[in-house]
């Protein structure tokens, strides 16, 4: 078996090749894909084969998959990353892939929200390319909100707009896990899981881990959507990418991430990693 991950060079994207790595995968048997080889130098060093791969450049695809049995697909963040998607999934049919994973995001046929949308045409893509598939719909990241609690340690609040809205993040490593697991067993075989981390928190229990990991209070300021997109254009962002921005947390006051059963800790063995935990291995990896 050869498993090709893509973005390898990313944060997940090493996580994955570390798991895979820590469940008994050969490093010969692992290909990584990037669109600057010289950036995964290291994981060459460690025999692993390394290829230029870029989604939107069709004609680095065919090589990159050359000889690949698995693939992992993980999303991309390029303006039109659907069309960039599409192009993987092209590859992996003509090359006779036998598994493709995909990185997709939480209740992408539940709830309607811009990020989701990207990710719901993806997953048809992959249904109509009649590819054997795992779709892997990953909650948050609580990498995510590092940003939001490294600007706590000077203003004391978190600031959203997702009123008492719950969020069952975990951490990249626990995600990166669950892509080994589908990558290197059958169990997840034709499976859509929403993956999501042990408990469900508010954001006022996002304000108390950051207490905790900081050292200081820090209190959760709720505002409206409107107050929110006033301050990111206050803050410099253009209309589009505010409203963007402001959009991610209306879905999240929707209840886009609020769901979870366990399966994401089933999945990797072991309980997901606590929030107050994940921001502090996250902040001290800055």
């Amino acid at each position: 078996m050869t498993i090709l991950v893509t973005a390898a060079s990313g944060h997940l994207g090493r996580l994955v090749v570390e798991a895979l790595l820590a469940r008994g995968t050969a490093a010969s048997d692992i290909v990584a894909g990037v669109r600057t080889p010289a950036r995964v130098d290291d994981l060459a060093e460690r025999g692993i084969r390394v290829v230029e791969l870029d989604y939107t450049r069709p004609d680095t695809l065919a090589p990159a998959f050359d000889g690949v049995t698995r693939v992992l697909l993980i999303s991309g963040t390029d303006a039109d990353r659907v069309a960039g998607h599409r192009n993987v999934v092209a590859a992996a049919r003509e090359a006779g892939v036998e598994r493709l994973v995909y990185t997709s995001a939480p209740r992408v046929d539940e709830v309607d929200y811009a990020l989701g949308a990207d990710h719901l045409a993806t997953e048809k893509a992959i249904a109509e390319a009649g590819l054997s598939a795992t779709v892997l719909r990953n909650n948050w990241y609580t990498e995510n909100y590092l940003d939001a609690v490294a600007r706590a340690a000077e203003t004391g609040e978190i600031v959203a707009a997702v009123g008492d809205a719950r969020v069952a993040s975990a951490s990249r490593r626990d995600y990166a896990e669950a892509a080994a697991v589908a990558l290197i067993t059958d169990d997840l075989a034709g499976r859509t899981l929403e993956l999501g981390g042990d408990v469900a928190w508010t954001y006022d229990d996002l304000a108390a881990a950051a207490s905790e990991v900081l050292g200081r209070d820090v209190a959760y300021s709720a505002v409206t959507h409107e107050q929110l997109v006033a301050g990111l254009e206050a803050a410099g962002l253009d209309a589009g990418t505010a409203a963007f921005v402001a959009g991610i947390d209306d879905a999240i006051a929707r209840g886009a991430l609020s769901q979870t059963d366990g399966t994401l800790a089933r999945v990797i063995g072991r309980p997901t990693t606590p929030l107050a935990a994940g921001l502090r291995e996250g902040l001290a990896a800055r």
